[in-house]
């Protein structure tokens, strides 16, 4: 008769695999998120410039559009002194 003990260390490093395994991909998700946050306020700083750059060349309606919804300014006499600023 042949008796064989079975060892837990393979659920042992099955669990920690696992365990490993879900922290790094917990950690790349939060990075990516962290990453295309930062991203997009960057491209909106970016864009706010341009489109003052651009209301100080040309004062079209649509220059001004953009910039109140960007800006969150509606008169136009704030989005100028906000241009002002932003060009400076």
């Amino acid at each position: 008769m042949k008796f064989e003990l079975k060892t837990e260390n393979e659920n042992y490093s099955r669990s920690f695999s696992l365990f490993f395994g879900i922290v790094f991909i917990l950690t790349l998700i939060i990075v990516l998120s962290d990453s295309a946050l930062k991203l997009g306020i960057i491209s909106r700083n970016y864009e706010i410039d341009y489109n003052c750059k651009l209301l100080s060349v040309e004062k079209s309606k649509t220059t001004f559009k953009k910039l109140s919804r960007l800006s969150n300014l509606k008169s136009k006499q704030r989005i100028w002194e906000f241009c002002k600023e932003v060009v400076k």
